[in-house]
Parts: structure tokens; sequence; C-alpha cells
């Protein structure tokens, strides 16, 4: 039997009705089989998820919002929002918005406690240092920003409200202390610790609406109301 080699030799790689060869279609099936394994791998990789949030990131940033915005603005769907969760991450720390004012509060109440023990390290100054330090401190910028706000929700909250009076009535006693040191009698000692400590809850009240008082200012102011040592 005899082959006619013609036959093969004169067949065209792309067959003249437009169908592809065996080869080609070989070639596709091959690409197409590497792009589905190249899909399965990178479905099978791992999605990355957002670090677990923990209870010190919900009280920060409720706290933040607190001060930025008031307690009236710190709800469940805006912390959300800010954090980038779902409340299905709030409600695994907390049962309600309640919950976690309360949370809030037990935090700053411990907060004031160590500003109060802090105070003690003041005491140990000479008179002077003392009062000029407790005047700068009233009236910080930072200071103003987060006591406006903490004393707006003491309106609303008991023990917070208890927490700022103390605070307060612990100021006021250093400052009388301080005044009596520097020689004022008992009744002059206890006026000029009042308008201290009322300047710098009036300075905290009046926000962004007054002028930030300059060092000089607040020297001046300190001036004004200790004067010179008493004879």
């Amino acid at each position: 039997m005899t082959v006619d080699v013609g036959s093969f030799s004169d067949r065209p790689t792309d067959r003249d009705d437009g169908s592809t060869t065996v080869a080609e279609r070989a070639r596709d099936t091959s690409a197409r089989t590497r792009a589905r394994a190249a899909r399965t791998r990178a479905a099978s990789k791992p999605v990355p998820r957002a670090p677990r949030l923990g209870v010190d990131d919900w009280l920060d940033a409720a706290f933040a919002l607190l001060v930025s915005d008031g307690v009236a603005e710190v709800k469940i769907t805006r912390l959300c929002e800010q954090l980038g969760v779902t409340k299905g991450s709030f409600y695994w720390h907390f049962s309600d918005i309640d919950e976690l004012m309360t949370a809030i509060a037990d935090r700053w109440v411990e907060t004031q406690n160590e500003v109060l023990r802090g105070l003690m390290q003041v005491e140990s100054m000479p008179v002077a240092e003392r009062l000029q330090t407790i005047s700068e401190l009233l009236v910080e910028h930072r200071t103003r920003t987060v006591e406006a706000a903490i004393r707006e929700w003491a309106r609303t909250n008991g023990r917070v409200a208890d927490a700022v009076r103390e605070l307060d009535q612990r100021i006021f006693d250093l400052v009388r202390t301080a005044l009596l040191d520097w020689g004022f009698g008992q009744d002059d000692a206890r006026l000029r610790a009042g308008l201290l400590v009322y300047a710098g809850i009036g300075f905290v009240h009046a926000g962004n609406n007054l002028p930030t008082p300059t060092k000089a200012e607040i020297q001046a102011l300190f001036r004004l109301v200790v004067g010179d040592t008493p004879a």
C-alpha cells in the first residue's frame, strides 16, 4: 500500500474554514486550566482580617468622641463607623451603651485619682512655684478641652459629678494651703484661692469663645490675685 505523502504535507496549519488545530485547542485548554488553578489558589488564601478590638480600644474611641462632640454623640453606630467594625464587635464587649458609659466613667475616675496622687508632688514645691504651676495647669489648653466635656457629662452622671467635685475641692485646698504658706490669713487665703480656682473653671467653660491666655497673662493674673508677700 502506498501513502500519498503530498496529502499530508499539503495540509495547512490553520483550517480554511476558520477552525483551530488540535495543537491550538490543547494550548487553549492548558491556559484555561492554569487560570482556574490560579483562581483556586487565590481563593484559598486567607482573607486578612482587621485586628480584633479590645475593651480599651472601645473606651479610647468613646472618650475621644465624648471630648470632641459631647456625651450625647457617643452612640454605637458612630463608634462602629469610626472603628470600621460591625455592631457585633461592640456587643462582644458591652451589653449596651450604658455599660460602655459606665466603663468610661470608671476609667476617668481612676485617672482623676492618679491626678490627685500626683498633686502631692506639687505640694513639695516652694510656695511661689507651687502657685505658679497650679495656675498654669488650670488654663492649659488640653485640660480645658477635656474638662469642658467632663463637666458637661457630670450634669447627668452622678459618679462623674462626685469625681469632679472631689478634684475641685482638692485643688482649692492645695491653693489655699499654698497661700497660707505664702503668709496670708485664713480669710484672705480662702478668698484668693477661690478667685484662682474660679478663674480656671471659667476658662474651661469659656472654651473657644474667649482668647486663650498667654503665659504672660497667666502670670499677670497670678500677681493680681496673690500680690506681694504679706507683711
